[in-house]
């Protein structure tokens, strides 16, 4: 499918194939497509919870996630966390393959641009989440399946559930499948006039 037509065709679909099952290479090529997204510094702090067990869905669905049908019902249910800690781990392995003046500078220029910013470390790490899980997204729509994201959970009661280390940070779930019904039209585009600033807010 082309770019632009996943990018309109794309929405936030809520009924999904119980049956249906990736294959391991679609769930692979999926994921690392997500992981071709770009991220601050390379630093790449998302962590993605494949969680398989149809027990512990079920725990999300119903006590946690508002009794999502999605939950249980799709595929593939991701839980998009962030290591908001990562830029502190072996910083030098995320330019690797940079050549080495390159990687000296962004690895130098890392500790002091994230220590004592908590709140950056937070805001960076969720970013990256969020680009990550568009390019799920989008190419979930390219193979010709359905995703829907979601925030409607407890997220710090998933994150006990899946033991997430503390220096984590629990973003949106996203789960992909075979839709079963269509979206609703969309509810109301703004024109992009309306969110489109030349130079300077007035």
């Amino acid at each position: 499918m082309d770019t632009f037509d996943a990018i309109y065709a794309r929405r936030a679909i809520k009924a999904f194939d119980a049956e249906h099952k990736f294959t391991q290479d679609e769930e692979r090529k999926l994921l690392e497509a997500a992981i071709q997204s770009p991220t601050s510094f390379n630093i790449q702090h998302w962590r993605f919870v494949v969680v398989r067990d149809p027990e512990l869905r079920q725990k999300i669905r119903k006590e946690l996630g508002n009794d999502q049908a999605q939950m249980t019902d799709a595929s593939l249910l991701v839980i998009f966390t962030a290591d908001v800690a990562a830029w502190q781990k072996d910083p030098a392995r995320y330019w690797q393959n940079a050549p080495q003046e390159v990687a000296d500078l962004l690895v130098n220029w890392m500790g002091p641009f994230h220590d004592g910013r908590e709140w950056l470390q937070r805001d960076e790490a969720q970013r990256s989440i969020g680009m990550a899980m568009q390019t799920l997204m989008l190419g979930a729509k390219a193979m010709g399946y359905d995703s829907c994201p979601m925030i409607g959970f407890d997220a710090d009661q998933v994150g006990k559930l899946i033991q997430l280390p503390a220096d984590h940070a629990v973003g949106m779930i996203v789960v992909v499948g075979k839709g079963t019904k269509p979206a609703w039209p969309k509810p109301g585009q703004l024109p992009l006039e309306d969110v489109l600033i030349h130079d300077r807010f007035k």
